[in-house]
């Protein structure tokens, strides 16, 4: 066979290829879609045509002909201010990409008017489907978004009523984590600083502490704290545990951030981390847990798991995938990532 000929004026057509290969344009698409079978031999060749030429299919034209665009748009609530949001939007992407399709990203910055705007947009250029995230678990009202357009919340819940797909943390596992890897190294006197935010993963997180430490015969009531979600907060909740008279031997944190102000109130009484008194966040916050000395054993949460599960599921719900709405919540586990912040009780 020749070598082909890269044809003048522009880019590479399936006529071009077929003529190169001697096969017919029919054969051509066959062979590069998968739609009907072709000899093996036969195919080989018209690939090594397609990259000789360079060949590039033209997704327009395909998506008019099976009426897709292969695209795919997220909506994020803060994704320029939250370090998590890379983590969903790369898995989004690269389950995207293992199916042809591509993944268009905007922010709303947290305004409702501002999302329906972008939604309007995103529809007007005729996506296939729409991933809806929030930068934390909570719950969301129902957009404007015609019923025929495929949906799927990411890290978020849907409005009781709404029958849409939705990943979420598993929050109360994702706490009993924290809560195993103190009673491991024998720790009893065990506090919880919670988040005074209203969201379903600060509910979520104390009914799992709650629970297996109550199993464990642990009361919490006399040594749980509730601040704001930053290290501000921390270090004041965990300077009214360590000022007790009987102060914990262990800290449980909502985040990595509070897990940091309590620390911080150690290390202000003179306390040592972890020989004095071991902490466990939530969030695997590389920028908070890596660079505290000593390092903080947290939490991870599946933000990537997310991303890519959200996106696997709106692809089949863009392919006609119908299962009942009570299979629909989909919780992701989280995992501990040891650091040095956790040592057995000295006291």
């Amino acid at each position: 066979m020749a070598k082909p000929q890269t044809p003048r004026g522009g880019r590479a057509r399936v006529s071009d290829v077929a003529a190169a290969a001697g096969v017919s344009p029919t054969t051509v698409s066959h062979a590069l879609s998968g739609a009907r079978a072709v000899n093996a031999q036969t195919r080989e060749r018209i690939l090594a045509v397609a990259r000789e030429l360079g060949y590039v299919p033209d997704r327009v034209a395909s998506g008019l002909r099976r009426r897709r665009t292969g695209i795919v748009g997220l909506i994020g609530d803060d994704l320029a201010t939250t370090p998590f949001a890379g983590r969903i939007i790369e898995g989004a992407r690269r389950a995207g990409l293992e199916h042809d399709v591509l993944l268009m990203v905007a922010e709303s910055g947290g305004d409702i008017a501002v999302e329906a705007d972008l939604i309007a947009r995103f529809l007007a250029q005729r996506v296939d489907g729409l991933l809806i995230a929030r930068m934390y678990h909570q719950r969301v009202d129902r957009p404007a978004v015609p019923d025929d357009v495929p949906v799927v919340l990411v890290d978020a819940a849907p409005e009781p009523g709404w029958e849409v797909d939705a990943v979420v943390p598993d929050e109360a596992q994702i706490a009993a984590v924290a809560c195993e890897r103190l009673l491991r190294d024998g720790h009893r006197a065990i506090a919880y600083v919670g988040t005074t935010d209203e969201s379903r993963a600060a509910r979520g997180r104390l009914i799992g502490v709650r629970s297996v430490l109550g199993d464990a015969g642990i009361s919490l009531d006399d040594r749980i704290e509730f601040c704001s979600s930053d290290a501000v907060g921390g270090r004041g909740a965990g300077g009214r545990l360590l000022d007790r008279s009987d102060p914990p031997t262990a800290v449980i944190c909502f985040n990595d951030q509070i897990a940091m102000g309590v620390m911080q109130a150690a290390a202000r009484r003179g306390i040592p981390i972890p020989s004095g008194l071991s902490v466990v966040g939530i969030d695997d916050l590389h920028t908070v847990a890596d660079a505290l000395d000593p390092g903080l054993t947290t939490v991870a949460l599946p933000h990537e798991e997310m991303g890519a599960w959200g996106m696997t599921r709106l692809l089949e719900r863009i392919e006609g995938d119908t299962s009942p709405a009570d299979e629909r919540l989909h919780r992701v586990r989280g995992w501990l990532v040891e650091r040095g912040s956790v040592d057995t009780p000295s006291r």
